[in-house]
């Protein structure tokens, strides 16, 4: 098990490469099948979900878009508990069936608010597919239509999501070591 410095923080490997790109690929195969005869709009959350996206939409056996939105709700290793919208959705989504891909979600504040967001819209459908889901920390009643890992309330770096804006690089999933 490796362990890797980010500022004052020290981070040992918790999930593998490998183990990633095999949850992504059954993800794309789930979300392919379940969508056969759609072109589903993927929206990747901007910054933490760009690899993530990339990754799932290579995978991807059916016709689809990609799109992004940027929201902000972390600052250092925890969250603020309110999300700005940064960089909004320039697409119409009036029938579009429209899955959101999110790196992680933890009280699902985030998520709740796309969702609502995207509503106004008209879409046909909204889907919710994330990398990571922290079920100890939901607050909000919302439905993942699509999981990754489910894993405990630990701060990770690396595959997109940063400490401080650094670690998106790494290939590996690190957790923070308790010091």
């Amino acid at each position: 098990m490796s362990t890797v410095k980010i500022k004052d923080k020290t981070f040992q490997t918790s999930i593998a490469e490998s183990e990633i790109k095999n949850r992504v690929k059954a993800l794309a195969q789930q979300i392919s099948h379940d969508m056969e005869g759609k072109t589903p709009l993927f929206l990747g959350v901007l910054n933490g979900a760009f690899i993530f996206a990339a990754d799932l939409i290579r995978e991807m056996s059916i016709p689809c878009e990609i799109s992004f939105v940027k929201l902000a709700s972390y600052q250092g290793t925890t969250s603020t508990g309110k999300v700005h919208e940064v960089l909004g959705i320039n697409e119409d989504l009036s029938g579009r069936t429209v899955i959101i891909v999110e790196d992680i979600v933890e009280s699902g504040q985030t998520m709740k608010r796309m969702i609502e967001s995207l509503g106004t819209r008209n879409p046909a459908s909204v889907h919710v597919c994330a990398l990571f889901f922290k079920p100890d920390k939901l607050k909000e009643d919302i439905n993942l239509d699509y999981v990754a890992f489910r894993i405990p309330d630990d701060f990770i770096v690396g595959y997109g999501l940063d400490y401080d804006g650094l670690g998106r690089d790494l290939k590996d999933i690190y957790t923070i070591v308790q010091e």
